[in-house]
């Protein structure tokens, strides 16, 4: 009889690792407490009464004791000084990790946001074209089933051999190195109307830097925030960013993206820019010019002319603008027009998706 029987599922030993499951939660709590490790161990103990997360055997303070031991928080000021803990290196490391698992799990069950390039040519990424065998073609890339099936059809099984002739490669798609900016809105309304968009932002940006540092190490990633001013912070900070009280001043985000990309060499250079609303804030000398009701001509000028200057500077823009209001999406249209870029109006869901493909996508040049 053909066909499929189940039979009783069986769990495997390692997968009822009691801190395997709490350390995913507790990773995940951290985010969203911007790395404050005794809210996150508070908010855990909480889920644990309720949920009954841990047993007699392994309780929390079990827990706690393992994340030390195994080097994922350390106290502050040093062993044995006593006082708070905060994450370590090694939870950093973990914490990027993670998000980069996450947003790609995501990737792989959704086929949204896959813009692929139909440009080939010699480099690094294989397609599904195959091409004569030319002089100086990476041998790494010859189809060898192809190319035996070709011997075989030109000299027959009597007389095997093969030959240059017979020899298919695989096409591949040249990647070239790019220098990315990735600009985060930090501004109020990333955390308004109960709706948390800095956590997603976040978990993003460290698997982009992650993604980047394993995969493509001659690439580079700057991150800078922007609220009432722009700054650039390191991607080991990323856990701990939060929102502040600001209002949100694009200009000074990208006059900061246009001075840090000028210092790359990389050929291709990207701003990415992830924002929930309009531009609200400019600043005149010392003081703050804010007009959080709807769009002023002054602040969308400057803003404006900025994307203009960087269209000129041959970089282009990508918002990913997680708002979807009529005139904040007219707005994102007269901003790409103005820097020949691209937009994508994304959930919070769909954020990471969007962002690894276009990344994917830009670094697909013509060899």
């Amino acid at each position: 009889m053909i066909g499929w029987r189940f039979s009783e599922y069986i769990p495997d030993s390692n997968e009822g690792n009691t801190f395997e499951k709490l350390l995913k939660l507790f990773q995940e709590l951290l985010i969203h407490t911007s790395g404050n490790v005794s809210e996150a161990l508070s908010w855990l103990t909480q889920l644990d009464k309720e949920y009954n997360l841990t047993n007699e055997d392994y309780g929390m303070a079990d827990f706690i004791d393992e994340l030390i031991d195994k080097g994922y928080i350390q106290q502050e000021g040093g062993k044995g000084q006593g006082g708070s803990f905060k994450p370590s290196k090694k939870m950093e490391v973990a914490l990027r990790k993670k998000s980069l698992d996450d947003v790609f799990g995501q990737i792989k069950k959704s086929k949204k946001g896959n813009h692929s390039t139909k440009i080939s040519g010699k480099g690094d990424e294989s397609t599904s074209e195959l091409r004569p065998y030319e002089f100086g073609d990476s041998l790494d890339n010859i189809a060898i089933s192809e190319s035996l099936k070709n011997a075989q059809i030109n000299n027959g099984i009597d007389n095997f051999m093969l030959t240059p002739k017979d020899l298919e490669v695989r096409e591949t798609f040249y990647q070239s190195q790019t220098s990315t900016i990735l600009m985060i809105d930090i501004s109020h309304s990333m955390i308004l109307y109960g709706e948390d968009r800095i956590t997603p932002a976040k978990k993003v940006a460290m698997a982009l830097a992650e993604m980047i540092t394993t995969q493509y190490p001659k690439d580079t990633l700057d991150v800078l925030v922007f609220g009432n001013d722009a700054w650039q912070i390191e991607v080991k900070d990323l856990p701990y960013l939060e929102v502040g009280p600001y209002h949100t001043n694009t200009v000074a985000g990208l006059e900061l993206a246009i001075d840090i990309i000028r210092r790359r060499r990389n050929p291709n250079k990207q701003i990415f820019m992830i924002t929930d609303g309009k531009p609200t804030c400019i600043k005149k000398g010392k003081k703050y010019y804010k007009n959080s009701f709807g769009l002023d001509r002054k602040i969308v000028n400057r803003t404006l002319n900025l994307a203009a200057r960087c269209k000129k500077m041959d970089v282009p823009i990508t918002t990913f603008m997680i708002a979807k209001d009529p005139y904040l999406v007219n707005f994102v249209e007269q901003f790409t027009k103005a820097n020949n870029g691209k937009a994508f109006y994304s959930s919070l869901k769909g954020l990471g998706e969007f962002i690894f493909m276009d990344y994917k996508d830009n670094k697909r040049k013509k060899g």
